[in-house]
């Protein structure tokens, strides 16, 4: 049985960062191409960025250079590290793992594994 299991989401500052976690049970996450997808309230989920299984990344324009995606592959495990976080960026942070083409990674439709989500708030 899969589990993705996100931590680290919390209340921080405008400007501030954090740090989600991903741990993944049941895959390993180097065999999977690995996404950080958020939704925001009342939002559908959106892309934010994805790690291949070999090591192609891609971050959705609106946080790009506000975010950093890797991988821990001894741990199976999965990061974002976000900074310079603005109120917008309050979401709920997902974990996905999917068997996702290039042309496909920004549909969340196409992952197969989720987690339950971590919650962002940023306040003003």
């Amino acid at each position: 049985q899969v589990h993705l299991v996100e931590s680290g989401g919390g209340l921080v500052q405008a400007g501030g960062s954090l740090s989600l976690s991903c741990e993944a049970s049941g895959i390993t996450v180097s065999d999977y191409r690995m996404a950080w997808f958020r939704a925001a309230p009342s939002k559908e989920r959106v892309f934010v960025a994805s790690i291949s299984s070999n090591n192609n990344i891609f971050y959705e324009d609106f946080i790009e250079g506000r975010v950093t995606i890797s991988r821990d592959s001894a741990k199976n495990t999965v990061y974002l590290r976000m900074r310079n976080l603005k109120p917008e960026d309050t979401a709920d942070y997902y974990c996905a793992a999917g068997r996702t083409t290039y042309w496909d990674l920004r549909r969340a439709a196409k992952y197969e594994y989720w987690g339950q989500g971590t919650q962002v708030t940023v306040s003003p």
